[in-house]
C-alpha cells in the first residue's frame, strides 16, 4: 500500500453505558473489527486510537485507508450489535498533517512454560535443561495499554498490546495486519 493512499478516515467513539465499562465495550468492538479484517482479507485498513494514554487506549478507535475501502468495509455489517454503542463519523478526509506514526502489535514473552515447549520441540532438548535455559524470571511484563481478545483458534482470552510508535515527519507504506496494526507502516496522526 503506498502511503498516500491513508487519505481518509472513520471515527468509532464508544458511548457511555450504565451496564459496562468502556474496556469492556472496546474489547468486544475490536473483537468485531478484528473478524470484519479477517473476512475482509484487509490489508490496506489501518487503525489508531486517538485518546491513548498511560491508563488505557481510550473510548475511540480511528480506521485509516483510502474512501472507497472505508465505505466498503463499513457495508460489510461487521459493527452489528455494537451500534447501539458507538457513534459512526462518515468517511472523512484526513485534515492538513504534518505527523505520521506506526502503531503496532507487542507481544510479551510472558509465560516460561509455552518457552519451555517451544524450546525442548525446536531444539530437542529435555524439560530439565529447558527450565534452566528458560527460568520463570525470564518473564516479560509490558507497560502498554491493550485490548482482551478471545482467540478464535484455541477459545482461550489474550492481551493484544498496542504501542503508538514516535511521530514521524514522513509516511511509510507496508501491509497492516488483520487487527489493522503494522510494525512499519505509518497512519496520519492527527
Amino acid at each position: 500500500m503506498r502511503p498516500s493512499t491513508m487519505d481518509h478516515y472513520i471515527d468509532i467513539r464508544l458511548l457511555p453505558d450504565p451496564e459496562f465499562p468502556p474496556r469492556v465495550l472496546l474489547n468486544a468492538l475490536y473483537g468485531k473489527l478484528h473478524r470484519g479484517l479477517v473476512a475482509q482479507g484487509g490489508q490496506n485498513i489501518g487503525l489508531s486510537f486517538p485518546d491513548v494514554s498511560r491508563n488505557g487506549l481510550g473510548t475511540r478507535l480511528r480506521l485509516h485507508g483510502m474512501a472507497a475501502e472505508l465505505a466498503n468495509f463499513m457495508a460489510r455489517g461487521w459493527l452489528l450489535g455494537m451500534r447501539d454503542h458507538t457513534i459512526v463519523s462518515p468517511v472523512q478526509p484526513v485534515p492538513t498533517l504534518k505527523a505520521y506514526r506506526v502503531v503496532r502489535r507487542v507481544q510479551a514473552k510472558s509465560s516460561p512454560e509455552r518457552l519451555r515447549r517451544r524450546l525442548m520441540a525446536r531444539k530437542g532438548v529435555s524439560a530439565e535443561e529447558a527450565e534452566q535455559a528458560i527460568p520463570d524470571s525470564a518473564v516479560e511484563r509490558l507497560d502498554l495499554p491493550y485490548v482482551v481478545l478471545n482467540s478464535q483458534t484455541t477459545g482461550q482470552q489474550f492481551r493484544l498490546f498496542v504501542e503508538h510508535r514516535p511521530l514521524q515527519d514522513h509516511p511509510r507504506s507496508g501491509p497492516f495486519s488483520a487487527y489493522g496494526l503494522s510494525s512499519i507502516a505509518t497512519i496520519p496522526w492527527f
